[in-house]
């Protein structure tokens, strides 16, 4: 029976999904699959290097990684190659081993792509708002622009992360990318379509929403990116304001596929993982 170790490296990522969903579908497959969680947050300080740890997976034998955040731009110039996605967003979320090469991956703008298209088909994509422009936000601004989105309005509390993702993203597609305030956000929503929000906020750890509920309206379709908990604060009020939504779980689940694939060359069954993500929520 093929063996297969592969790793988790971010910080507090002890009740990440990401172990069971691919080992679930890598018995499927019938591979001895261990995916092994290195949470930052438990090392001591002089051991987190995320250049350490990479050169460590490889020596060790593993097959590849999953980099969450903060280290997915850092992890970069440790790698000695980058898949044309990745070079694009100067970020990576999956490190595959081969022959002796750590070669970096992006699934982030593909997970964030297939679970919009899963959740809500059909938007409207002329004007998007998007609030954070990080690692998360850079794969789902390139995800908008490839999905047809015309004009993107991103907001950061880092006005030179805001502008770097529009000169980023413009240099690539054939959208309007504009960086703006987050005070700007309530004025640009009025004449968008969606809004996505790509922030820390709302996950565990960093309640509340946002972007204050009096600046939403039915007729806006609502994406986050967060899928600890499934239903965020934004989410759970943008519903009740009878917005279409998509919570983080798509996106989880998309990019883990194609992280499966990389790490295996199986082709996974993505609505099997899908179900398995309900499941596994449920009973968290």
């Amino acid at each position: 029976m093929e063996r297969c170790l592969v790793g988790l490296i971010g910080a507090g990522i002890g009740t990440s999904l990401s172990p069971a969903l691919h080992e679930r579908e890598a018995g499927r497959h019938g591979l001895r699959y261990l995916y092994q969680l290195v949470d930052l947050d438990r090392l001591a300080p002089a051991a987190r290097d995320v250049g350490d740890l990479v050169s460590a997976a490889r020596r060790l034998g593993f097959r590849g990684l999953n980099i969450t955040h903060p280290v997915k731009q850092d992890v970069v110039r440790h790698l000695d190659d980058l898949a044309p996605e990745a070079a694009e967003l100067g970020a990576v979320n999956t490190v595959v081993f081969d022959h002796g090469r750590a070669v970096g991956h992006n699934t982030d703008r593909y997970g964030f792509a297939a679970g919009l298209a899963r959740q809500l088909p059909g938007l409207r994509l002329d004007h998007v708002v998007q609030l954070g422009a990080g690692g998360a936000g850079l794969a789902v601004a390139c995800a908008l622009a490839g999905a047809g989105a015309r004009r993107l309005s991103v907001a950061d509390v880092d006005p030179g992360r805001a502008e770097r993702l529009a000169r980023a993203i413009a240099g690539h597609h054939p959208v309007t990318v504009e960086a703006i305030a987050p005070e700007e956000v309530p004025a640009r929503l009025a004449d968008a379509g969606g809004l996505v929000n790509a922030t820390p906020i709302g996950m565990e750890g960093h309640p509340g929403t946002p972007i204050e509920p009096e600046h939403l309206r039915a007729d806006l379709w609502v994406a986050d990116v967060i899928y600890r908990p499934l239903e965020t604060a934004l989410i759970r009020t943008a519903r009740a304001l009878g917005c279409r939504v998509a919570d983080g779980g798509g996106m989880v689940v998309h990019q883990a596929a194609a992280s499966f694939q990389l790490f295996t060359g199986y082709a996974p069954g993505e609505d099997r993982m899908y179900a398995d993500f309900l499941e596994l929520v449920g009973d968290a």
